[in-house]
């Protein structure tokens, strides 16, 4: 009778054990946006795909990845889609849909265009996606644990009577979205290095922060309120946490 080697039995015994893990959903179907025509016309959304780049470099467990929604340049935005994208095992991946058509689909995480980051929630979005922001925290140290006691905010930045509620940057056109506190507005858009914990719609959970909105120059903008070059090439660390 032919027997197995113990090298052979021990990496079967450990795969029969291993288990993918199993995530409660949060939402499985898309809600209504409050204040849909509104929405429209308050942050210029396109009948038209974005073809802004993205790109994913591993790094440790999670990835950095870079999203261009520089939607054609200081001043042109308001005719420009928006840079939809979704956090997979694979990186960040772009998902090519219309601004109309993404107040309709659940496919998408988050949006970028210029300084202004949408969840796929609330106002912005017909899902469920979330985030925390974790104040002084350390975004190398930051865990599942950390999603304990943490308040986690949708994207609501409209009143009852739709009148879009502003962030505190005094900018005209920039709602107090769930991920605002990744920037202040010191002359120019510096990054505050506060991280989030994202929780998608499948009750999976991330942990994200922005570490350059400029293509260049984000340290002199943080450091003298200088503007940096290619406002809009985001660069992003994020990393699954369960």
């Amino acid at each position: 009778m032919r027997t197995l080697s113990l090298s052979l039995l021990l990496p079967l015994a450990f795969s029969a054990c291993k288990k993918e893990a199993v995530y409660e959903p949060v939402c499985t179907e898309p809600t209504a946006v409050s204040c849909f025509d509104d929405l429209l016309i308050d942050l210029s959304l396109q009948d038209a795909v974005s073809g802004g780049r993205v790109t994913n470099t591993p790094d440790g467990d999670g990835w950095v990845s870079t999203v261009d929604a520089t939607a054609g340049g200081f001043g042109n935005s308001a005719n420009n889609p928006w840079v939809y994208v979704k956090f997979t095992d694979e990186g960040l991946a772009r998902v090519d849909i219309t601004d109309e058509d993404a107040l309709d689909s659940m496919e998408w995480h988050l949006a970028a265009r210029r300084f202004i980051l949408r969840l796929n929630s609330g106002a912005s979005g017909p899902s469920c996606v979330q985030a925390a922001a974790i104040a002084n925290g350390d975004y190398t140290a930051l865990s599942a644990a950390d999603a304990e006691g943490a308040t986690f905010f949708a994207d609501d930045y409209y009143t009852e009577s739709c009148d879009m509620i502003n962030d505190s940057s005094g900018l005209p056109g920039s709602p107090q979205v769930a991920l605002a506190p990744w920037w202040s507005y010191p002359g120019c858009v510096a990054t505050t290095d506060v991280p989030f914990i994202v929780r998608l719609d499948s009750g999976r959970q991330l942990k994200l922060i922005v570490d350059q909105y400029y293509g260049s120059g984000q340290e002199q903008c943080n450091s003298q309120g200088a503007p940096g070059n290619d406002g809009g090439e985001y660069t992003l660390r994020w990393s699954f946490v369960d």
